[in-house]
C-alpha cells in the first residue's frame, strides 16, 4: 500500500514498529510486540538481543506468526483494493453506456482497451437484463476470450476479464471454448497475485469448467494450478476463498488421477489444519470432510489418513458437531478406514479419541439409516454389541444430538 495515498488511513497497529510500513508477515517476540518478519529478522541478525520497541533484553529470539493480525491486515487490504477499484470504475464511466455504445466497446476489445473492458464490466454488473443483452450479442464471448489471451501478465486486465466471466457464468452454456482459451493460465495468475475477491471469482469460474472427466483432468494437469488451489485452503485465507476452493476441489476430485495429484499436493495436511481449527464455519467443516471422504476412496488417501492419529481424532471430534452432513461425512471416513479396510492403527486412534462413545451416542440419535448402519458396523469392530449398549444408556442421552 502506498503511504503517499492520502485518501487511505492505515491503522497504526498494522505498521511495523521498525519500518513503519504495513506488515506483510507479522510475527510476535516473547515481549508480545509484533513486527514484520523481514524487519525483526534483520534486527536480530545484526547481533541485537533486545526488543526494538521496549528495549527489553530478549529471553528468547524465537518469534511466532501473529495469524489474527495477518488476517485483519488482509481483510483491510482487500477492502482498500475494492474501494480503489470502485473509484476507478466510477471515474471511467459515470453514466452507463447504451446498447449501441456497448457494441462499440466490444469492438474496442480487439485493441486491448482496458477502459472499454471496465465499462463493459460496469454495464454487466448493473442488471440481469444487461447480462442477457451481452450473452445474445454475436461475438461478445469470443472477443472476451481473445482479450484474455492477450492480457498476458497485467493483473488489472486479468482481474477485469475474470470479473466479466464470473458475471456471465450463468449465460455461458458451452464451456469448451473457455477450456481451449487461456482461461486456466489466467486463473493461475489470479490465484498467485490477485485480490481475495478476484481469487474467489476465479475459483468459481474454475469449478464451472469442471463439467466432465476430461475437463477435470485438464485442470489437474495445468502446472501449478492444483498447488495454488490447495494453498487457498490455508486457514489464514479469507473464509469465502477457503469455502470456494473446497467446493472446486470437490467438483474435480473424482477421477483417480486427480485424487493422486491432490494427495501429492499435500491436500490432506491442509484439511487436517482446517478440521483442527476451533473457529471454522460449519460449511467449511462439511466441505473439508466431504473432500477428505473423496480422497479416502483411494489407497494413497487411506494410507495417509490412517497413519495420522491427530487427523483421525479431529475427524472423531466432528461427529455430533457442526451439522448432520458433517457427521455423515466423518462417520463415512471412519467406516472406510476402520471397518472396510480394518487398519489397526486407525482403530487405536479412534478409540483413544473417544470414538466409541461418539458412535454410541450417534446410533441413538435421529440419524439416517445409512449412518446408523455404518455406526453399528463400527461398534462391531470395537468389539461392542450395539443393541445391549443402547439399552444400557438412559434415554436422556438422545437429547445430546444438536440437530
Amino acid at each position: 500500500m502506498r503511504r503517499d495515498d492520502l485518501c487511505i488511513t492505515i491503522p497504526n497497529f498494522f505498521r511495523c514498529p521498525i519500518s513503519l510500513d504495513v506488515m506483510k508477515s507479522p510475527v510476535s517476540l516473547c515481549t508480545g510486540v509484533t513486527y514484520d518478519r523481514t524487519s525483526i529478522q534483520r534486527w536480530l541478525d545484526s547481533g541485537n538481543n533486545t526488543c526494538p520497541a521496549t528495549m527489553q533484553v530478549l529471553q528468547s529470539k524465537e518469534f511466532v506468526p501473529n495469524r489474527n493480525l495477518q488476517r485483519l491486515i488482509q481483510i483491510w487490504s482487500d477492502s482498500v483494493a475494492r474501494r480503489q477499484h470502485d473509484a476507478e470504475l466510477a471515474a471511467n464511466s459515470v453514466v452507463l453506456p447504451s446498447h449501441d455504445q456497448v457494441k462499440v466497446l466490444v469492438k474496442q476489445l480487439d485493441n486491448n482497451s482496458f477502459s472499454a473492458l471496465t465499462k463493459i464490466v460496469r454495464f454487466a454488473r448493473e442488471s440481469e437484463e444487461n447480462r442477457e443483452f451481452l450473452a445474445r450479442m454475436d461475438g461478445f464471448l469470443n472477443a472476451v476470450f481473445d482479450f484474455m489471451r492477450n492480457a498476458e501478465s497485467d493483473i488489472k486486465l486479468i482481474e477485469q476479464v475474470v470479473h466479466i466471466l464470473d458475471l456471465m457464468l450463468s449465460k455461458i452454456s458451452e464451456k469448451k471454448p473457455l477450456m481451449e482459451s487461456n482461461c486456466l493460465s489466467t486463473i493461475l495468475v489470479i490465484l498467485q497475485r490477485g485480490s481475495s475477491d478476484s481469487q474467489i471469482q476465479s475459483v468459481q469460474l474454475l469449478e464451472s469448467l469442471a463439467v466432465d472427466g476430461e475437463s477435470k483432468l485438464k485442470i489437474a494437469q495445468k502446472e501449478g494450478l492444483l498447488l495454488e488451489l490447495v494453498k487457498s485452503l490455508s486457514k489464514e485465507k479469507d473464509p469465502r476463498l477457503i469455502e470456494a476452493s473446497l467446493s472446486c476441489l470437490i467438483s474435480i476430485a473424482m477421477p483417480k488421477r486427480v485424487k493422486a495429484k491432490l494427495i501429492q499436493s499435500r491436500t490432506i495436511p491442509e484439511l487436517k489444519i482446517l478440521l483442527s481449527e476451533p473457529n471454522m464455519t460449519p460449511s467449511i467443516i462439511e466441505k473439508s470432510l466431504k473432500l477428505l471422504e473423496t480422497l479416502s476412496s483411494c489407497k494413497e488417501g487411506r494410507v495417509e489418513i490412517w497413519h495420522d492419529t491427530i487427523l483421525l481424532q479431529a475427524i472423531v471430534q466432528k461427529v455430533l458437531k457442526a451439522s448432520s452432513k458433517a457427521t455423515e461425512h466423518a462417520v463415512t471416513i471412519l467406516w472406510i478406514v476402520c471397518y472396510l479396510f480394518r487398519d489397526e492403527k486407525a482403530l487405536e486412534a479412534v478409540i483413544s479419541g473417544n470414538g466409541m462413545t461418539k458412535i454410541l451416542l450417534l446410533i441413538q440419535s435421529n440419524c439416517s439409516p445409512a449412518v446408523r448402519q455404518m455406526s453399528a458396523d463400527l461398534l462391531k469392530i470395537f468389539g461392542v454389541n450395539s443393541k445391549p449398549c443402547l439399552s444400557s444408556y438412559d434415554t436422556k442421552t438422545t437429547h445430546i444430538m444438536p440437530f
